[in-house]
């Protein structure tokens, strides 16, 4: 993904200096993988069994040569969203595009949708319009989930800015409501288009940002699917040790995620991402 140089965002809240905690205490590789997977699938904040007992919340985080790339990286790709949204929403919608921001945090933040700490991944909080992101999540999407590449981490801020997109457009409120008065396993199901068309979104984007900004590169694709191949539920389960549980799952599948990334990148457009009326998922 060619970025450097290029345009950043200025809808970035960048709290990395007033994060605080400690993350992974002392489980191995293998223990962090299966509580990093169980936090991402529940959707809970899992930071009691990565920190330390005695690890302290608060304090300023030092910002690494690291972190600060990361920091721009995001920036740069959260403004190609801002520009390819606000296109697509004054072609195909007639209306305008309101951005989010973008928090970046060290180790752990609060949010008004509850506390937000790199054991939980990234998210989108509809109360704030803002995006939570740890960057430290990249290297764990890398190094220990097998999802490699610059635009498999633009894919991660594509997929939450796409939440952004469903509640400019109405979608996520409504979906939410009726979530909060159904089952437990008819909300899950719920989540799952909610995550799948925001797969879809992710593709729109990227279909739109490869032809406006030329900054796809060979392989980029191929990236994104193999993130949303290591980020599917039944893949993160098994990965944590357990048999996928498909009445648990909140994201989709990692066929599911592919198929739907692949369904937004073809077609570009947002009527391709209707994950609710589809009778195959």
């Amino acid at each position: 993904m060619k970025w450097r140089g290029r345009r950043g965002s200025s809808n970035i809240e960048d709290r990395r200096r007033m994060s605080g905690g400690r993350a992974a205490g002392g489980l191995g590789l293998g223990g962090l993988i299966a509580v990093l997977a169980i936090g991402y699938f529940l959707g809970i904040d899992v930071t009691p069994l990565l920190n330390d007992p005695g690890a302290s919340g608060g304090g300023g985080g030092e910002i690494t040569e690291a972190d600060r790339q990361a920091g721009e990286f995001v920036s740069v790709t959260l403004a190609d969203t801002e520009e390819i949204w606000a296109d697509i929403f004054r072609q195909e919608l007639g209306q305008s595009y309101e951005p989010a921001t973008l928090v970046l945090f060290k180790g752990s933040t609060r949010s008004p949708c509850g506390g937000a700490s790199g054991a939980t991944g990234p998210f989108y909080c509809p109360l704030d319009k803002k995006a939570y992101l740890d960057t430290d999540f990249f290297v764990t999407l890398s190094r220990k989930m097998g999802a490699k590449g610059d635009f498999a981490a633009a894919y991660v801020v594509a997929h939450e800015i796409a939440h952004h997109v469903q509640n400019e457009l109405g979608v996520l409120g409504q979906a939410n409501k009726i979530r909060q008065q159904a089952s437990q396993e008819q909300s899950n199901a719920i989540s799952v288009r909610i995550e799948l068309q925001a797969d879809c979104l992710s593709g729109v984007w990227a279909r739109h940002a490869g032809a406006r900004f030329g900054s796809l590169e060979q392989g980029d694709i191929a990236e994104a699917m193999n993130a949303a191949k290591q980020i599917g539920d039944d893949t993160l389960q098994r990965n944590a040790g357990q048999r996928p549980m498909p009445h648990t799952f909140t994201h989709g599948t990692s066929e599911q995620r592919q198929r739907w990334f692949a369904t937004g990148y073809k077609a570009g457009s947002i009527d391709a991402c209707d994950t609710f009326s589809s009778n195959r998922l």
